[in-house]
């Protein structure tokens, strides 16, 4: 275990957790915002990554790159507008039933339009090469990945901070009751922000569909991580969402290659940790 092997490991650790991130942060905002708990954000992952392989294999990785998250912001728009606004006011037993069963309906859906066969990305060729990092060589499109990660998070904290969309979405995560009384249009703000969520999810899907296999049931693989991350993060917290993403990376790599035995026990002891010691996450929003 020399430097190299602690460099590879920790990069893989933050590929992970920037994946991660771009999928709990648009969940993790829809929690806080809309009190609106949506399992099927998973499966929004899984359409993104199929719609990314479809445009990808007629018009090269970019064009699926960028289709992907719009598309699916498309289809977010849709279950807005048919089923999730009328699901907000239902209570929280309600919304985990009728997104559980939406869940199926998307993967049905994917087997029905592209099969059951995996399907793979090539990497655009400016990504594919490897870069020397001292004593090893990792590939260029993981380090992408961290620096588009980085780039969203970046990004999104300074709309929330620095402009007056950020001020209206805070406020409505505080008290969205107080913030209609002062003249947000508090209904399209929910929109706007589950849309954005629901791209995101499409673009994680773009993401990794070069790294992890095309499936249809990729969505469940990593409903229960997103879920994770979140718990731990705290509800609608950008900053949460980051901080719950590395600490669920660093674990599961390091848990993985250290402590392979008890790699899957590690997370699940520091969620229940946190649980008991913070209900609310390590850094939620105020609302």
């Amino acid at each position: 275990m020399d430097l190299g092997f602690w460099v590879f490991q920790t990069l893989n650790a933050l590929q992970l957790s920037m994946l991660l991130f771009l999928l709990s942060v648009g969940l993790t905002v829809i929690f806080g915002l809309m009190h609106f708990v949506n399992l099927a954000h998973g499966a929004l992952y899984a359409v993104g990554a199929y719609i990314a392989a479809t445009f990808s294999g007629m018009l090269g990785y970019w064009a699926g790159f960028i289709a992907a998250p719009l598309i699916v912001a498309e289809i977010g728009l849709l279950l807005y507008a048919f089923l999730i606004r009328r699901m907000r006011r239902s209570g929280p037993m309600a919304q985990v039933l009728v997104t559980f069963g939406l869940i199926f309906v998307l993967l049905d859906l994917t087997r029905i339009v592209w099969g059951d066969i995996a399907l793979g990305i090539e990497t655009p060729e400016i990504l594919s090469s490897r870069i020397e990092i001292g004593s090893i060589a990792y590939p260029v499109y993981r380090l992408f990945i961290i620096g588009l990660g980085a780039t969203i998070f970046a990004i999104l904290a300074l709309v929330l901070t620095r402009t007056q969309i950020g001020a209206m979405i805070r406020a409505g995560v505080d008290n969205d009751q107080m913030a209609a009384c002062l003249g947000i249009n508090v209904e399209r703000l929910f929109l706007g922000v589950f849309c954005v969520g629901c791209g995101l999810a499409g673009l994680a899907g773009a993401v990794a569909a070069p790294v992890l296999s095309v499936t249809p049931d990729m969505g469940l693989q990593i409903l229960i991580p997103t879920l994770i991350v979140v718990v731990i993060g705290g509800l609608g917290s950008l900053w949460g969402a980051m901080a719950g993403s590395l600490i669920f990376g660093f674990v599961q790599t390091f848990g993985a290659v250290l402590l392979p035995g008890l790699a899957s026990v590690l997370i699940y002891g520091l969620l229940a940790a946190i649980l008991i010691l913070r209900p609310s996450g390590l850094l939620p929003a105020r609302g």
